[in-house]
């Protein structure tokens, strides 16, 4: 084993989540590059950072969940990062969502937290260090119409944060969420053109991000914030102040 700081992204294989693993491992984590259905992009990820290796799991499986902890146990020793990064989503009108719709989103927040549960019982408080960041979203401040579960889920996110870091405080243990914007991603490159337009035209910046100005946010959260705990850092062009 390495003695390597060891950073587990979820959802790495893809969009944010992928450029996060890059820029981690720029910082000189090894990298654990967690997917659910993207393998293939998953393990490409993977074979660009040294050390890196891939975990899959869904975290609405809680056996999956706890698999993936003894994983990053048996293959790195430790962890010293965790961004909760991996989401899914469902577009409907509220009136004509289904519970099956809303149970697909809402397992966004419940996995985050038994993962989050199991790293710190595992790993950080035992380690006596690290870093948790939950990647949530402005339209958790916001609202957004036709994501209602959504939405939830990740204004329930910042709030697993600031209760974290109350609950952590002393411990050496430092929780923050990142709240990206409209960022240039698969997700948003199937929005029809009107819609991008009329977003675009209430970004002060004039332009989606990219996943690499999260990614940049979150490396000086995992390596460089030692006195931001409990806060929502957001990375939306002035799209919303929070």
């Amino acid at each position: 084993m390495s003695d390597a700081r060891v950073a587990l992204v979820t959802g790495g294989g893809t969009g944010i989540g992928a450029a996060c693993c890059r820029a981690l491992a720029a910082d000189g984590f090894r990298v654990v590059v967690h997917y659910r259905g993207s393998e293939a992009a998953a393990q490409a990820v993977a074979r660009e950072l040294e050390g890196a290796f891939t975990v899959r799991a869904d975290l609405a499986e809680p056996a999956d969940v706890e698999a993936l902890v003894g994983a990053i146990k048996d293959l790195a020793g430790r962890l010293d990062v965790l961004v909760n990064n991996a989401g899914r989503n469902r577009h409907a009108p509220t009136a004509t969502m289904t519970l099956d719709d809303y149970d697909a989103v809402s397992t966004l927040a419940r996995g985050t937290w038994y993962l989050t549960k199991l790293v710190l019982r595992r790993f950080m408080l035992r380690q006596g260090s690290g870093r948790i960041i939950n990647i949530t979203s402005v339209v958790g401040h916001t609202g957004n119409q036709g994501q209602a579960p959504y939405t939830m889920a990740k204004a329930g996110l910042d709030a697993l944060t600031k209760s974290l870091a109350l609950e952590l405080a002393g411990r050496s243990i430092l929780v923050n969420s990142v709240a990206p914007g409209f960022i240039a991603t698969d997700m948003t490159a199937t929005l029809p053109e009107a819609a991008r337009d009329d977003i675009l035209s209430r970004v002060p910046l004039g332009r989606m991000g990219t996943p690499e100005e999260v990614a940049d946010v979150v490396a000086f959260l995992a390596t460089h914030a030692s006195y931001v705990h409990g806060t929502v850092v957001h990375v939306n062009g002035g799209l919303y102040g929070g």
